[in-house]
């Protein structure tokens, strides 16, 4: 069996790491397959949103496998990052669907998603601090712009483990979901943001990304830009609301 899967159901891309024998850890041919799976869901339009679990239900991933750390060394220079994604960023949404262990390089993996749906039960943190392993999968710049510097600091240099309901009051994980139901929660998340207009969607989304390290004003210019952009799709939504459509909240969220 691939130790990789990708399948389309509905509009996600729903991309599985499968080795349950070595908790979903990854070596370099696994770490190659999901650039190329990343790839697939960037390159197929119907593909809206990329959903990001571990297979078993075990662990979403325990990082980088170090029984097998020589298979990633020639991945360290990687454009996209030693464990396959975490030096590039989507141009379109992403979900970690998490359950059970997510550690190391694992919770750096879901750390570049922009949505963490957590099972009850699961485990995230940084343990490899105990054996001298650095975080170089995005997690030191990530975890901050999350929860902000003095709880990333808390995880980054302790290694301890929280967790799922910590891990939401920090703002580490977004939704903390019963055991079980992580990857089908994600799956009508998915749903949900694809039904919405993807122009407007991908451009607000852009823009907060982006403008993380700019100034405020530059902040502000980078957002307006967005205006003239999208203004097609705005007017429309604007009229659709005008003629009743959403009134009382109806139909907002995911």
């Amino acid at each position: 069996m691939e130790p990789v899967r990708y399948e389309q159901r509905g509009a996600a891309a729903v991309v599985t790491i499968d080795r349950q024998g070595r908790r979903n850890a990854i070596d370099g041919p696994t770490a190659a397959l999901l650039g190329e799976a990343y790839e697939r869901f960037e390159s197929e339009a119907d593909a809206r949103v990329m959903i990001l679990t571990g297979a078993g239900g075990v662990a979403f991933s325990a990082g980088a496998d170090l029984k097998a750390i020589e298979t990633l060394g020639p991945r360290l220079d990687d454009p996209r990052g030693p464990l396959g994604v975490s030096r590039v960023t989507s141009t379109k949404p992403t979900i970690a669907a998490i359950s059970g262990w997510c550690l190391a390089g694992g919770l750096e993996l879901a750390l570049w998603c922009d949505l963490r749906i957590t099972a009850e039960g699961s485990s995230l943190g940084f343990p490899e601090r105990r054996w001298g392993v650095p975080l170089i999968d995005g997690g030191t710049q990530r975890l901050p712009r999350l929860v902000g510097l003095g709880r990333a600091l808390d995880l980054i240099l302790s290694g301890r483990i929280v967790d799922a309901a910590e891990a939401h009051a920090i703002g580490l994980v977004t939704e903390v979901v019963p055991a079980g139901g992580h990857l089908e929660r994600a799956l009508e998340i998915a749903e949900g943001l694809a039904r919405f207009p993807q122009d407007t969607m991908l451009a607000d989304r852009r823009a907060a990304l982006e403008g993380i390290g700019l100034t405020f004003e530059e902040g502000l210019a980078l957002e307006a830009r967005n205006g003239p952009a999208t203004i097609e799709t705005a007017s429309h939504g604007a009229a659709r609301f005008a003629a009743g459509e959403g009134r009382g909240g109806a139909g907002s969220g995911v």
